[in-house]
């Protein structure tokens, strides 16, 4: 079998056009891309599909009404569909690169790329969970200091949903934080040799 090493026109050292981690590293980190997606269409449909309906005593109106609850009144959940959506693209390219580099030999810079939007995904997923967080939390306990009332109890469903949605969104960080460590590991052990 022919050998892929080349010398070095500097060194004179024998360089190997292949990647040093072996597929099992690029194997794991395109598997965490794709959960990572499915994730971040979960958590967009779920959130996008939260809707409900109820009648309700409005001040001022003597009878109920029905009152809407969607994603959309929300400016944080907005922020959360619309920062899942971002990430749930950037993961397709991000698979895309993946599949390119297992296929033939990438250097570093690509590696460094890759790993550069990993963590500008991380933050970026992190702070619409957090935002969508916040928000379902008061509806869900209310604030007696500032006297938002608690929806949950009303609009079951929608907070079910919004819960859901959450939920797989925190699910998605963590993997981006596996995905992070890895990409850290694999840029470290390129550059050592």
């Amino acid at each position: 079998m022919a050998s892929t090493d080349k010398p070095d026109s500097e060194s004179g050292r024998q360089v190997s056009t292949q990647p040093s981690s072996g597929g099992k590293c690029f194997g794991l980190g395109l598997t965490l891309r794709v959960l990572v997606l499915a994730a971040c269409i979960t958590a967009v449909v779920v959130m996008v599909t939260s809707k409900q309906t109820e009648l309700a005593f409005v001040p001022g109106i003597p009878f109920r009404v029905p009152v809407p609850a969607k994603f959309s009144h929300s400016p944080a959940f907005s922020y959360f569909v619309s920062a899942l959506s971002g990430a749930g693209l950037y993961s397709i390219i991000a698979i895309l690169c993946s599949l390119s580099v297992m296929r033939k030999p990438c250097s570093t810079k690509v590696l460094f790329h890759l790993a550069t939007g990993d963590v500008i995904m991380l933050g970026i997923v992190a702070s619409a969970t957090g935002a969508a967080g916040s928000i379902a939390y008061v509806g869900l306990k209310g604030n007696d200091h500032t006297r938002w009332m608690k929806i949950c109890h009303v609009y079951d469903k929608f907070c079910r949903h919004v819960g859901s949605s959450i939920a797989v969104s925190l699910f998605a960080a963590v993997l981006l934080v596996f995905l992070c460590v890895l990409n850290i590991c694999s840029l470290y052990k390129r550059i050592r040799h």
